[in-house]
């Protein structure tokens, strides 16, 4: 059976829990909620929801680990996002806030097809955002 598809929400915090632990390999609640302007215990519910999706390992008062599916996701979403940034700051000329703010939007509802057409045109253009 597939499993359910992750809310938006869902995904935002498996690409900060990625982008957090890229240095230590975890994150820790307090860094999440500072990153995502959250409360500690929006932070701990999120968390607890992934953590039964099997995306997330966790134990009450300790760092927060990926698992490798959620690793995976939390990758795509972050990718999608520097993708859509670059595209709309390099090539559309539109301001690094407003930049932000839209491909965090997009990056949940582009195709991966539309996502990697848009990548090869920023590498052709000499704009590729991803270094791994």
């Amino acid at each position: 059976m597939a499993q359910a598809k992750l809310t938006f929400s869902m995904e935002n915090y498996l690409e900060a829990v990625y982008e957090l632990s890229a240095q230590t390999g975890s994150a820790r609640v307090s860094d999440i909620a500072a990153r995502m302007n959250v409360s500690k215990a929006s932070v701990n519910n999120a968390m607890n929801v992934l953590h039964q999706r099997g995306l997330v390992e966790n134990e009450r008062y300790r760092e927060i680990y990926l698992t490798e599916e959620g690793r995976r996701i939390g990758r795509l979403t972050s990718q999608k996002h520097l993708i859509l940034q670059t595209l709309l700051q390099e090539v559309m000329g539109v301001d690094e806030e407003q930049a932000n703010e839209d491909a965090c939007a997009m990056e949940h509802v582009i195709s991966g097809v539309s996502t990697e057409r848009i990548l090869r045109f920023l590498q052709q253009q000499g704009l590729s955002p991803l270094t791994d």
